[in-house]
C-alpha cells in the first residue's frame, strides 16, 4: 500500500512538473517572446510586395527627349505558395515548356522560399491577360507592372547613352546592400551604367493580406505601413540629338567614329560610334543569333570607337608639334630661327631621306601648318628628344584616360625612350622616332582624345574634363544635380603660340587642304590627316576642326578608317556636324552639296577574314 501512495505521489509530481514548464513555456511565449513570434505569425498572412521606382528619363541638351520608358509585365513566383501540379497549366498559359517552368521554380526557391521571384518578364500583354484569368487556379503566382527602356530620339546614340540588362548573379553579390533583386535591371554600358544609381530611383513596398494560397486579399492596414518608390533622376546630356543623328547618317557604308565637344565647358555634343547597334534590341529579351552577331561580327558593333580606338593621328598632330617646338624654343615665331627650308624631303643623313608631299621652300611655323609640310615638322622632331615629345602629349591628354562619365576608354600609346628600349632592345636611333613629328609610326590616338585636344586650341589653352551629362533633375522635387567632374586644366604654353597656330588652322580652310569643307559664312581652324594602315589597306581619314575661328563653340574629331586622305570622308563629316550645330540647319547651298556627296560616296574598305577572325 505504502508503494502505491509512493507511485502516485511521483505521477502527481511528474504532471505538476511538466504542467509546470508548460506554463513557463505559454508564459516565456505569449509574454517575453510575444513581438517576435507576432512577427512571425504577420509575416505568414501578409506579403512584401516590391514597388519597382520609374527609371529617370534622358533629354537631350535642348529638352529633346531620348529615353522613356514603357509597361513591361512580368510574372512572379512565389515557391512556398505555388502547387506543382499547376506547372502544365502555367505553361500552357506561357507557351514554354513545362521544364521552363520548372526550372524557374528551381532558381526561385534557391533564392528565396517566401518571396516572390521574377520568373518570367517581359511577357505580351496577351499573355499577361491569359495569366490573370487563371490566377485563381494558379496559387503562389503573381504579377508586376514594371517599366522599360524606350527609345524615341532618330539617333541611335548606342556607345553614350549605353544599355541596360537584367542583373547578373555576380553584380547581385557585388551590391546586396543596395536593394537589387534576381530579375532587377541595371545599366550595363554608357550613361545607363556610369548614372546607375540616380537613374534607378528607391524601390518602395506595399504589404499585402494573403490567404492560405498565397492569393492577395487586400492592402495591410489600407496602406498605413506602404512605402511608395522614389522616381530616378532625369538626365540632361550636352549631346545635341540633330547633330549626332545626322553624323550617325552620314557614317553608312564606313567604320570610324566622330567626337564634337563644347570648347567652352567640355561638354559632348555628339560621340557615335561606327557600326553601332539599336539600344532598343535590350530593352525586350535578345536572341541567340542576334547576341552571336553583336559580339563576333567583324565590324564590331559593341565596340566603342569614339573612346578605344587608337591609331596614329598623322597630320592633325602637326599643330601639337608646332605648339610644343614653339613653347621648348625651337622654333620662334620671328627672327632668324623662325624658319625651316623645305627641298621636298627631310634629310636625315648616313644617305637616308624622309619624303615630303611637295617642294614647299621656306617655310614658318603657320605655312608649315597651312602647307602640312612634312619636312618642317620632321625637322622639330629632330630638334625634341622623345622625353620632351612624351611629356607634352601627355599634357595635352594623349595616353591618358580622359577624366570623364564615360566608362570604356583606352589610353593610347605615346612613346618615350624607356618605351623604345622596350621595344627595340638591340638599340634605336632618331630614325625611329622622327616619324612622330607627322603623326605617324609608334603612336595611337582617339577621336575622343583628338576632340579635346583641338578643342583646347580653340579655347587657347583649356582643358575641360569631356561629360555627357549636363546636369539630373528629380521629376518628383525638381532638385537639381551636377556630374562630379574633376576641374579643368591649364597647358603651360604661352597665348601667343596658340594665337600662331589657330592662324594656321584658319589658313588650312581657307586656302589648304580643308578648304572644301569651310563651312560657308562661318571662319573656322582645322587640319587634314591621314594615318597609314598597314597590310597594303586603304589609309585612314583624318580630321579635326573648331568653329566659329574667333569665338569657338563646337570642336570636332573625326576618325574614318581604312577610308583614304583626311579631306576625303573625315572633312566634310565633322564640316556638317559644326554647321547643323552652329546654324540650326544646312541651307541647300553647292558647298553642303559638295561637302555630302564626298561624305556619303566615301566607304571603308572592308576587313580582310584574317583580320575580322583577329
Amino acid at each position: 500500500m505504502e508503494d502505491y501512495r509512493i507511485r502516485v505521489r511521483i505521477f502527481v509530481g511528474i504532471i505538476v512538473a511538466v504542467m509546470g514548464i508548460l506554463t513557463l513555456r505559454l508564459g516565456q511565449l505569449q509574454i517575453l517572446d510575444r513581438d517576435d513570434f507576432t512577427e512571425e505569425s504577420q509575416s505568414n498572412a501578409i506579403r512584401e510586395v516590391r514597388v519597382p521606382p520609374a527609371r529617370g528619363a534622358i533629354f537631350d541638351r535642348d529638352g529633346r527627349l531620348m529615353v522613356s520608358n514603357q509597361p513591361s509585365y512580368n510574372i512572379l513566383i512565389t515557391p512556398r505558395y505555388f502547387d506543382e501540379s499547376a506547372i502544365p497549366l502555367l505553361a500552357d498559359l506561357l507557351a514554354v515548356p513545362d521544364s521552363v517552368v520548372v526550372h524557374e521554380l528551381r532558381e526561385a526557391r534557391e533564392w528565396s522560399g517566401f518571396q516572390p521571384s521574377r520568373a518570367f518578364t517581359e511577357v505580351p500583354f496577351g499573355v499577361f491577360s491569359r495569366v490573370q484569368e487563371h490566377q485563381y487556379r494558379l496559387p503562389g503566382v503573381t504579377y508586376e507592372i514594371v517599366e522599360q527602356r524606350s527609345y524615341l530620339s532618330e539617333a541611335n546614340a548606342s556607345h553614350a547613352l549605353g544599355y541596360i540588362r537584367e542583373i547578373s548573379d555576380a553584380e547581385l553579390e557585388r551590391r546586396e546592400d543596395a536593394n537589387y533583386r534576381p530579375g532587377d535591371l541595371i545599366g550595363k554600358t554608357g550613361v545607363e551604367r556610369r548614372y546607375e544609381e540616380p537613374l534607378r530611383g528607391e524601390p518602395g513596398s506595399e504589404f499585402k493580406l494573403v490567404n492560405v494560397h498565397g492569393r492577395e486579399i487586400k492592402s495591410y492596414q489600407d496602406g498605413a505601413q506602404d512605402t511608395p518608390p522614389t522616381s530616378g533622376y532625369n538626365l540632361y546630356l550636352g549631346m545635341d540629338e540633330r547633330v549626332q543623328a545626322l553624323a550617325e547618317s552620314l557614317f553608312v557604308g564606313k567604320r570610324g567614329a566622330a567626337v564634337a565637344l563644347d570648347p567652352k565647358t567640355g561638354g559632348i555634343i555628339a560621340l557615335v560610334s561606327e557600326p553601332d547597334f539599336d539600344p532598343a534590341l535590350f530593352s525586350e529579351s535578345v536572341d541567340q543569333a542576334t547576341w552571336n552577331y553583336l559580339n563576333n561580327s567583324p565590324e564590331k558593333p559593341l565596340y566603342n570607337r569614339a573612346t578605344m580606338n587608337q591609331m596614329p593621328p598623322g597630320s592633325t598632330w602637326k599643330p601639337f608639334m608646332a605648339l610644343m617646338s614653339l613653347q621648348e624654343g625651337t622654333i620662334n615665331l620671328s627672327g632668324p630661327k623662325s624658319t625651316v627650308h623645305c627641298p621636298g624631303y627631310h634629310p636625315l643623313g648616313g644617305g637616308r631621306f624622309f619624303r615630303c608631299m611637295d617642294v614647299h621652300g621656306t617655310q614658318t611655323v603657320i605655312s608649315a601648318i597651312q602647307n602640312s609640310c612634312n619636312t618642317f615638322f620632321f625637322e622639330m622632331m629632330m630638334r625634341t628628344d622623345v622625353d620632351t615629345f612624351s611629356r607634352y602629349a601627355h599634357a595635352f591628354g594623349f595616353g591618358e584616360r580622359a577624366p570623364t562619365d564615360i566608362g570604356e576608354q583606352t589610353p593610347g600609346i605615346i612613346p618615350d625612350s624607356s618605351y623604345f628600349d622596350r621595344v627595340y632592345p638591340s638599340g634605336w636611333t632618331a630614325g625611329y622616332s622622327i616619324n612622330l613629328g607627322i603623326g605617324q609610326g609608334d603612336m595611337g590616338v582617339t577621336p575622343l582624345q583628338l576632340a579635346r585636344y583641338v578643342a583646347a586650341i580653340g579655347n587657347k589653352g583649356t582643358l575641360h574634363p569631356p561629360h555627357l551629362v549636363q546636369r539630373m533633375v528629380h521629376p518628383e522635387t525638381g532638385a537639381v544635380e551636377r556630374p562630379d567632374l574633376p576641374p579643368s586644366e591649364r597647358l603651360a604654353i604661352d597665348a601667343r603660340y596658340f594665337d600662331a597656330v589657330r592662324e594656321g588652322m584658319r589658313r588650312v580652310m581657307e586656302q589648304g587642304t580643308g578648304r572644301l569643307a569651310q563651312i560657308p559664312g562661318i571662319p573656322s581652324g582645322g587640319k587634314t590627316g591621314t594615318a597609314q594602315a598597314s597590310g597594303g589597306r586603304k589609309d585612314h581619314s583624318l580630321f579635326v576642326m573648331f568653329a566659329p575661328w574667333d569665338d569657338p563653340e563646337i570642336a570636332v574629331a573625326v576618325q574614318c578608317e581604312n577610308a583614304g586622305f583626311g579631306g576625303q570622308c573625315a572633312a566634310p563629316i565633322a564640316s556638317l556636324m559644326a554647321e547643323l550645330y552652329l546654324k540650326g540647319e544646312i541651307p541647300d547651298t553647292p558647298a553642303k552639296e559638295i561637302r555630302m556627296r564626298r561624305a556619303l560616296t566615301a566607304r571603308s574598305e572592308s576587313i580582310p577574314v584574317a583580320d575580322a577572325e583577329s
